[in-house]
């Protein structure tokens, strides 16, 4: 968990910006959760690893002798706890708000989340999760929106060459079925083919033994990955996904995922075949959380070895709270790791200016000159004289600040001699 210096925190809500207003621009509307939901929420089952890394909130008014009779089991010393990201929760605000919200729902939420994470470059324990949901809607539609709008905020960031890989769960529980691994041994085996950007093929298939997970099938499975392959120049369309995958895949799902890439190509305004489509077929993408049922992505950039957001559908989740499924899917981007890409150029279009003074100047001289000024719209700061004027400066500069005048008594907002800081 971090403090946020001024320049950072400008540099982090100009990203922020531009992220809400094109999501805004795609039809989603922005909610607020609370940052604490109930125990037994956040571990339902539903968010995978998370769950374990999840902070959780002391009971009030528990007694030694109480903490001490529940040491091991950890349900009964809290009842909340901070969220770990922000899907369980919408799920919850859903089920709660039903009859308020329109049949298909499009929701915004930028927001802090909170996990026991080891900490690392780009990985924090509170980090800000920009989503964007659709729920109500069951048809690849959805899917497509998602991707031309989170496709529109990284443009807008000047993030170029990003790619978005997509995989569906159904053809991954279909592929392990048609190598030969059982349903009990499925979820483990996922796990395993999720590090093969990791450790490669070799290791991949080497940890599937050491499981002891049935031997024919990482047979079948090994020889898959070595089977030889020629290039197909369109990453995305129906020969590329049935040659990444086992012959005989199934159809509807191949036929979705096609009429996802030919959506985002005509959003995109690519013309057919849609040879430059930024989105790739990858039959071995996982995506670690246990809520996934259909389509999973994740966004990539050639600048950095991980993702830099995700997500997918989840129809059965909010099912669980209201007591009927409700299809949903949703994207997040994860700003701690994308805003560190952004060029951190301020915005050249608001003006802002530090006026020097002596400190014998009078307050409302001061003060008046400034209102002059901020109610043109130009940002403004009182800075006096120092000895050091050149560090004042930089440290303006550092701020986001792009003149300075030097104020003498009398002045007013139109005698003012503005130099540019830079």
């Amino acid at each position: 968990m971090r403090d946020l210096l001024p320049a950072d925190k400008a540099r982090r809500e100009r990203v922020l910006a531009t992220i809400r207003e094109r999501y805004r621009a795609h039809g989603f509307d922005e909610i607020e959760t609370p940052v604490m939901e109930d125990y037994a929420r956040l571990h339902a089952g539903i968010g995978g690893d998370n769950e374990k890394l999840s902070f959780s909130v002391l009971k009030r008014g528990l007694d030694a002798e109480a903490i001490a009779a529940a040491a091991d089991d950890p349900a009964r010393l809290a009842d909340l706890g901070l969220r770990y990201d922000l899907t369980v929760p919408l799920a919850r605000f859903y089920a709660s708000h039903r009859a308020e919200l329109p049949t298909v729902f499009r929701s915004i939420q930028i927001a802090p989340v909170w996990r026991a994470e080891r900490p690392q470059k780009g990985r924090y324990r509170q980090f800000v999760q920009c989503d964007i949901d659709i729920i109500g809607d069951p048809s690849a539609r959805a899917e497509a929106e998602l991707l031309a709008a989170t496709l529109d905020a990284v443009d807008a960031l000047g993030l170029e060459g990003a790619v978005v890989r997509i995989n569906d769960r159904r053809l991954l529980d279909w592929m392990l079925g048609h190598f030969g691994f059982s349903a009990d041994e499925r979820p483990g085996v996922l796990i395993t083919i999720d590090k093969l950007d990791k450790i490669g093929v070799d290791g991949v298939v080497a940890e599937l033994r050491e499981r002891g997970v049935t031997p024919t099938a990482v047979d079948a499975f090994d020889a898959f990955l070595h089977r030889p392959q020629t290039l197909e120049l369109r990453a995305f369309g129906e020969g590329s996904i049935r040659k990444a995958l086992p012959e005989d895949a199934p159809d509807d799902v191949v036929a979705d995922l096609v009429a996802l890439g030919d959506a985002v190509g005509r959003a995109r305004g690519i013309p057919a075949p849609y040879f430059t489509l930024p989105v790739q077929f990858d039959p071995f993408l996982v995506r670690g959380m246990g809520y996934y049922t259909g389509t999973i992505f994740e966004l990539a950039h050639p600048s950095v070895d991980y993702s830099l957001g995700g997500g997918g559908r989840y129809d059965g989740m909010i099912g669980r709270f209201l007591g009927q499924d409700v299809p949903a899917v949703g994207f997040s981007i994860g700003f701690e790791r994308i805003v560190d890409l952004v060029d951190a150029e301020a915005d050249a279009a608001a003006e802002a200016i530090v006026l020097v003074h002596d400190r014998d100047l009078p307050p409302a001289d001061l003060v008046s000159l400034k209102a002059a000024l901020v109610a043109q719209g130009t940002r403004v700061r009182l800075e006096q004289r120092t000895r050091n004027l050149k560090a004042l400066l930089e440290r303006a500069a550092a701020d986001g600040y792009t003149s300075f005048a030097t104020v003498t008594a009398g002045q007013t907002a139109a005698d003012l001699e503005v130099k540019p800081l830079s």
